[in-house]
């Protein structure tokens, strides 16, 4: 049975935090698109993070935890590049040709894919009959929003398939910290993992070139705004946000953010972005979220309680760094 860890708050308090997290976590997908629309994605989402590190581990440093030992930096550098490089960064690069709300329902198998690789390379449990039937129903869905439709552009498939990518690195890496725990703070560790994959996530868009594409073209107000949006809102307002309700709510409710997530992003991509509500897409989306219920809900949920891509959401330490 879920327990908090701390005293209950005022339901007032809960229910924000609740929306917080779903609309957060849920908006992320939408500004990365406005971001990378005129930003390279790697420069951007490594600037994103690099920021939000370089304000995060002062303040918890101040805070009072103590200096990271060399062996934890090893850590957190590991699991950060398995989480944000190969997990947001992939996420970012994806969505310069997937939509946002299709980019959300495919990471939304994140869950499915960590309780099968939890399962064959952690020593996990064995999926029960629910479990299987939530595998087989979940990545039907993503076969459909994989696939696409005959009129997808160019690159669309390629960013798909990346996706698919993104939720594998996302959950070994998740499942990394899990087994590691390169500090004892989860904040700490999240700012660790973000200084480090920013810092080589500038390096490897060097090597891609996007120094030189981000000098020859013209950034826009919006890729701005969103940019902002991702470190201030998405970045550390949804990290102390999951941070505070992870230890005053049960780990089951938390969970939920995984399959409101990916409707939040699905509706803010009609509203604002300008994406078609296409019945496949919805069909598809049905088949991901019932999955992931069926998954995640029973018990304790795959997602393990303290951790995006999308922003977007590191299981254990930063889960919202994928998105």
């Amino acid at each position: 049975m879920d327990e908090p860890t701390a005293s209950r708050p005022s339901l007032p308090a809960l229910v924000a935090g609740f929306a917080a997290l779903y609309l957060i976590w849920g908006s992320t997908y939408l500004a990365i698109k406005f971001a990378v629309e005129t930003m390279p994605p790697l420069l951007m989402a490594g600037v994103r993070f690099l920021v939000a590190g370089a304000l995060l581990y002062p303040a918890v440093r101040v805070a009072g935890r103590p200096r990271p030992t060399l062996r934890q930096w090893v850590l957190a550098a590991w699991t950060g590049l398995l989480l944000l490089l190969g997990g947001n960064g992939l996420v970012c690069w994806a969505q310069q040709t997937v939509p946002s709300g299709r980019a959300a329902l495919i990471v939304a198998t994140m869950p499915l894919v960590m309780a099968l690789i939890g399962w064959l390379l952690y020593g996990g449990a064995r999926p029960g009959v629910r479990d299987v039937v939530g595998l087989v129903v979940g990545f039907a869905g993503a076969a459909l929003l994989v696939r696409g439709p005959v009129d997808a552009p160019e690159g669309s498939l390629a960013g798909a398939l990346a996706l698919l990518a993104a939720t594998v690195f996302w959950s070994i890496g998740s499942l990394e910290v899990r087994r590691l725990h390169p500090t004892p703070d989860a904040l700490l560790t999240c700012a660790m993992q973000m200084l480090v994959g920013g810092g080589v996530m500038l390096l490897l868009g060097g090597v891609r070139g996007e120094w030189s594409q981000a000098a020859a073209q013209t950034v826009s107000m919006r890729s701005v705004g969103a940019f902002v949006y991702l470190v201030v809102i998405g970045a550390l307002l949804g990290f102390t946000t999951y941070a505070w309700l992870i230890r005053i709510a049960p780990p089951t409710a938390v969970s939920t953010y995984a399959y409101v997530n990916p409707l939040v992003a699905v509706l803010l991509g009609w509203l604002l972005g300008g994406e078609a509500l296409e019945r496949r897409v919805l069909i598809a989306g049905g088949l991901i979220v019932g999955a992931v219920v069926l998954i995640t809900l029973p018990r304790q949920p795959v997602v393990p309680a303290d951790a995006p891509l999308n922003e977007e959401p590191l299981a254990d330490t930063a889960a919202s760094a994928r998105s």
